[in-house]
């Protein structure tokens, strides 16, 4: 009713491609995080460094190595959204039991069948948590991406706002708060 559905449905395209993107790279990463210790050495002060770093800091690479458009929203939007996915993927494998992984060892399972029958089951509540944070900073960062031409609701309310037509902006931020609402309820 806000006259804003094409550009809702460019921002969940958006936000549909990052999440994806992140949560591909993202809970393998948490996976070898969890089992590898050197991975996790490795992983550990990136992290901590992705989640420190303000949000707008994010779009100063992504435009210097892609230009302007949606290229560099998705790779800002995959970047900053990728921790959470890592974080609580690892958490999850991490909090499986030693006594259940030996049962399954004892019974003569192989890695593999230990990660995919025993560990990312009983570590699924919290590689969900992992996805509902993702699709939310991707929300987020989808929004922030309106100020490189990403497109979507993020560049209404970045237009809205340079405009001093405050209506169109708080309609577009309503708009994304309705998403983020309904999508968080779906996952």
């Amino acid at each position: 009713s806000m006259r804003l559905w094409d550009a809702t449905l460019h921002t969940l395209a958006l936000v549909f491609v990052a999440t994806a993107i992140a949560l591909f790279l993202g809970i393998p990463m948490g996976i070898l995080k969890a089992r590898k210790p050197v991975v996790s050495t490795l992983l550990e002060p990136l992290l901590d460094f992705m989640q420190t770093l303000p949000s707008l800091s994010y779009l100063i690479p992504a435009v210097l190595f892609f230009g302007i458009g949606e290229a560099p929203g998705v790779v800002a939007t995959v970047i900053f959204a990728m921790p959470p996915a890592i974080r609580l993927t690892c958490l999850g494998i991490e909090q499986v039991s030693e006594q259940i992984v030996e049962v399954g060892t004892s019974f003569g399972s192989t890695s593999r069948q230990i990660l995919t029958k025993i560990e990312l089951p009983i570590a699924m509540p919290s590689i969900a948590m992992g996805i509902n944070q993702t699709i939310m900073l991707a929300f987020s960062m989808v929004v922030i991406a309106g100020f490189i031409g990403a497109g979507g609701l993020g560049e209404v309310i970045i237009s809205g706002i340079q405009r001093y037509s405050l209506v169109h902006a708080l309609e577009a931020g309503l708009s994304v708060v309705f998403l983020a609402i309904i999508l968080c309820l779906l996952y």
